[in-house]
């Protein structure tokens, strides 16, 4: 699996969130380093069970979509002397 990575943007609304979830459920000051190294630990660490989750709920749609589809050709069959 590749590395989970971020962009500047995504990591410093993720960091401020932490943030603010140290503070205002824990009545704690979190600092930036420290919030930045928490989400770091989290994506190597817990991200890959998020990941895999995510994978699993796709395939889990997409095979369900698939078998739409094949019931959907199945109506489009058309009767044939052979069929009995």
């Amino acid at each position: 699996m590749a590395e989970i990575k971020f962009t500047d943007s995504e990591k410093a609304e993720i960091v401020a969130k932490v943030q603010r979830y140290f503070e205002s459920e824990l009545d704690q000051d979190i600092g930036q380093f420290d919030a930045e190294f928490l989400l770091d630990f989290f994506s190597e660490q817990i991200g890959s069970f998020f990941y895999n989750r995510g994978l699993y709920d796709a395939q889990t749609i997409l095979s369900s979509k698939l078998d739409d589809i094949a019931d959907s050709i199945l109506e489009l069959e058309r009767a044939t002397e052979l069929q009995r």
